[in-house]
């Protein structure tokens, strides 16, 4: 079977509060892909960001994002008048204001949380959830207390990187950044309230998220989540499991995640995430990874693997190092995860995202394993007639192919920025004069022999770099990207509706 759909993270939605929500203009996405024939809504991380509000920094791998709790739904739940969710806040039309909307949203929750009755549901959540939901609850209280009281050190110079958001736990107090007993029983009870107030916030996002994925699944729906490979220095996860990363014995790492110089960057990619101890996670099983994709199937139908090819070996910087270029590559779990995985959980919809330098042993990886792979075609106009990322080179129906993914430029902005070269092949292989790009890239995604076709939400409506989603290897502008209210319109599904006709692609 063939298929297609739509790459539009859930902040990108429009919505009254500054950042798109899980409320009705998630919903009318949703009726926006029936009427496209679409079967695949893809989105990304949805966990709570950091620095940077980037989704591939978050504070847990488990946890949902507070921000893209409706508030509409908390009055219709009755936890809040229609007054509780009115303000005078002017937020820009086509970004998102991150300081704005968190000041905002956080005001509208903590009233909604002072009116929550504890109910059978919600005792039920924290019970089926206690595994994770203990420890980042405490986790996001002890930051909130430690930030508002300034009770946390300065990192030593050098170490003090913007990936560390304030109040990193390495600064806390001994005893409760190092998680002893007495100071974690100290904690719970001192800032209890708050704790409840994290654990409520989720039991709100997840209660939310349930309903719009059943509302998905009554349309045909299916949600392509992102799993990052990595998680972020300061979060629930290292906190709360520090053997399982590679971290000295004051708690800060000693190497790093990043990939080497490549297509997004000339300089690597540093992204000073913590890396895996490997045979920590292998001595117990995997329990960690079990535990966070079986969480993820309860949230997404497909799981999008991030940097798959890190499961094989993944490049390795040393703790400091201001650029990505010196490193190396470690081994890393390969078959043995994911047998690990399968055993507990079965048949998983998995794709890789095996994008950056690709050896012949991660291609037999993802083989052996019958992952789809993917292929942009954006990186397929250098030239060279051989290029992978070529339609008429596609060697295998089991793919998923891309115009571009959240870290390219939009077609239109690269387009007009390519060289002349890229360009001169582009409008030669495409037959085209170079007008309207993103249409004819869009065209040729759907009419490919892959399997699955998906279309970022910014190609769909021709937009330009400035609206591009994330520029890779940089700190500002990224991840801001939402629609104008009713961007979307018919002319836009009918448009995919003919070409997933066209191509024999999912809803006829």
């Amino acid at each position: 079977m063939r298929f297609s759909g739509i790459l539009n993270h859930i902040s990108a939605l429009y919505a009254d509060f500054g950042i798109g929500d899980l409320g009705k203009s998630a919903y009318d996405f949703i009726d926006f892909l029936s009427e496209a024939k679409q079967t695949i809504w893809q989105i990304l991380p949805i966990n709570p960001t950091s620095f940077g509000d980037s989704p591939y920094q978050c504070f847990s791998t488990f946890a949902g994002n507070p921000l893209f709790i409706c508030p509409k739904k908390l009055v219709a739940m009755d936890i809040l008048s229609p007054e509780n969710i009115v303000h005078n806040i002017t937020f820009p039309d086509n970004i998102i204001n991150y300081a704005d909307v968190f000041a905002l949203k956080d005001k509208i929750f903590r009233k909604a949380y002072e009116n929550f009755a504890p109910n059978a549901h919600f005792l039920d959540f924290a019970s089926k959830n206690v595994n994770w939901l203990d420890d980042y609850a405490l986790f996001t209280a002890l930051k909130n207390f430690f930030i508002k009281e300034r009770k946390y050190a300065t990192l030593p110079e050098g170490e003090n990187a913007d990936y560390f958001y304030g109040a990193v736990w390495s600064t806390w107090e001994k005893g409760i950044a190092q998680r002893e007993p007495a100071a974690i029983a100290h904690y719970r009870d001192l800032i209890a309230d708050e704790i409840n107030y994290h654990k409520f916030l989720q039991y709100i996002f997840y209660t939310q998220f349930a309903e719009l994925k059943a509302y998905a699944a009554k349309n045909d729906i299916c949600i392509m989540g992102d799993i990052p490979i990595f998680v972020a220095y300061d979060s629930a996860d290292v906190w709360a499991n520090p053997e399982l990363y590679k971290l000295n014995k004051n708690g800060l790492p000693t190497t790093v995640a990043g990939v080497p110089p490549d297509y997004f960057a000339e300089d690597g990619q540093l992204w000073g995430n913590p890396l895996y101890d490997w045979k920590k996670h292998a001595d117990d099983g995997y329990a960690w990874w079990i535990s966070r994709i079986s969480q993820a199937l309860e949230c997404f139908d497909i799981l999008r693997l991030d940097h798959f090819r890190g499961f094989y070996s993944y490049w390795e910087i040393m703790y400091g190092a201001k650029t990505a270029k010196k490193g190396k590559w470690q081994a890393g779990p390969k078959h043995e995860l994911f047998n690990a995985i399968y055993d507990k959980l079965g048949e998983i919809p998995i794709v890789a995202e095996d994008l950056g330098i690709i050896t012949p042993q991660v291609t037999k990886l993802l083989n052996d394993l019958n992952l789809p792979a993917m292929r942009v075609l954006q990186f397929g106009f250098d030239g060279d007639a051989a290029n992978t990322h070529l339609p008429h080179n596609f060697d295998t129906n089991n793919l998923v192919v891309y115009t571009g993914t959240h870290d390219n430029d939009t077609t239109e902005g690269w387009y007009k920025t390519a060289t002349e070269k890229t360009r001169d092949h582009f409008r030669r292989y495409l037959n085209t004069s170079g007008e309207n790009p993103a249409h004819y890239l869009i065209r040729t995604a759907m009419l490919s022999t892959a399997d699955t076709a998906i279309i970022p939400i910014q190609d769909l409506l021709a937009l330009g770099s400035n609206h591009r989603t994330n520029t890779p290897g940089t700190l500002s502008s990224n991840w801001q990207f939402r629609l104008k209210k009713d961007q979307l319109h018919s002319h836009h599904a009918s448009h995919m509706a003919y070409l997933s006709k066209l191509s024999n692609r999912n809803k006829q």
